[in-house]
């Protein structure tokens, strides 16, 4: 029978015993049969075992952490957006123990649906009130303690439905992962074939940051030719914006280094269609492409007056692929930069045009596919996420069937 409102009870009471911090051993080189998980195990959706390290084979201590199906692990110190995490551990590797910056717990399954219970562990209210509750001196390492680990709030409905609930936002989780794991996948794809028509063994290669002459002089008469960035494009940095001034305005809002104005202004310095690399901060060697008007200001270069040989979309893809390379010529002890005379200076190799234009067809094609995968996943979260705020608050009930009450 359902009962009217749901339980809001403190996480500790639902717990058989209290969380407890692991152990962080001094790891040796080469596999011994145990392990031990590093804090990136907890990745937002689970328990990722893929990075897992050897643990020592004689240290009596690590058999006291050892986990075991069903055991509850939550990231107690991380950054301010990744404390708190939540994973399950269900087997997949033998021997296995964790980490001093994580805690564990196992749920009282007379008392709530461990599904369900992780379900919760991962909603909006469970991480707002870990946030709001997460301390530290530092402004980049947040941590939580055993006290707020057993004080977080959790909805409680009757244990039929806590598994009718889980039932369904398990097929939701289903969805997403399936899709996740598609886009992984053809994004894998995307490379490989982006490696297969661009980098061909029948071409001369060059070193990142050579100098045009050195690098044209190796292959004249080719079909392929390697040439510098400035032989085939203009990089071109634009004007200094007062930023802070246009985005409290709201006419304008950041891009990748540069400022791309929206409907309620018409300035702009760069046509449509063009390729720009950031130059400074953290997505300093970032390669974009603007299908607006925009304006390139700041830590920002364009690419502007294309050679008519060359095919924006082919170079776009081209250096899309080669952005590893241009992100290495980063520079600076602090603020890392890249100088404009090493984006000039970047080797780009080029087929005849008709050759570039059919390449960049086939690849936009498989780009556009993963587009839509990607904007199909975040709409499932989008879902997703407005379903459990309705559940999880029993603003919408389920039906409770007989065999979701069994299990």
């Amino acid at each position: 029978m359902k009962r009217n409102r749901f339980d809001i009870v403190p996480l500790g009471e639902l717990l058989e015993a209290t969380p407890r911090n692991g152990y962080s051993p001094v790891c040796p080189e080469l596999p011994t049969g145990k392990w031990v998980l590093g804090l990136s195990a907890l990745d937002g959706r689970g328990l990722d075992l893929s990075g897992a390290k050897p643990a020592p084979a004689n240290d009596p201590l690590v058999d006291k952490f050892l986990l075991r199906h069903g055991d509850f692990l939550i990231s107690r110190s991380n950054t301010f957006d990744k404390v708190g995490r939540v994973g399950v551990f269900r087997g997949g590797l033998e021997n296995c123990s964790y980490p001093d910056l994580m805690m564990r717990f196992r749920p009282d399954a007379e008392k709530v649906n461990p599904c369900y219970l992780e379900t919760y562990l991962k909603s909006d209210a469970a991480i707002k009130f870990i946030r709001q509750h997460a301390t530290g001196t530092s402004g980049s390492m947040k941590k939580i303690n055993q006290a707020t680990v057993e004080s977080i709030p959790v909805v409680v409905p009757s244990i039929e439905e806590q598994a009718t609930i889980s039932e369904v936002l398990l097929e939701w989780y289903e969805a997403i992962q399936k899709t996740e794991q598609l886009i992984a996948a053809k994004e894998r794809h995307y490379r490989h074939e982006l490696s297969r028509l661009i980098s061909r063994g029948q071409h001369p290669h060059a070193h990142v940051g050579a100098v045009a002459e050195e690098i044209s002089a190796r292959n004249r008469g080719g079909k392929w030719r390697t040439v510098a960035l400035s032989d085939i494009a203009t990089v071109w940095k634009g004007q200094q914006l007062n930023k802070a001034a246009m985005v409290e305005d709201g006419a304008y809002y950041a891009l990748n280094g540069g400022i791309k104005p929206s409907g309620r202004t018409t300035e702009w310095n760069c046509e449509a269609d063009m390729i720009t690399v950031s130059s400074g901060g953290n997505s300093c060697g970032f390669i974009n492409f603007n299908s607006e008007r925009f304006w390139c200001g700041g830590d920002c270069f364009a690419l502007k007056n294309l050679s008519p040989q060359v095919d924006v979309a082919y170079l776009f893809h081209y250096l899309k692929g080669q952005q590893h390379r241009m992100m290495a010529l980063r520079t600076g002890s602090g603020i890392p930069h890249v100088y404009r005379s090493d984006i000039e200076a970047f080797p780009v190799v080029l087929p005849d045009l008709a050759t570039q234009a059919a390449i960049a067809r086939y690849l936009n094609a498989l780009r556009e596919e993963i587009d839509l995968l990607v904007k199909s996943v975040l709409a499932l979260k989008t879902q997703k996420r407005g379903l459990m705020q309705k559940l999880l608050t029993g603003q919408w009930r389920l039906p409770v069937r007989e065999e979701a009450a069994q299990a």
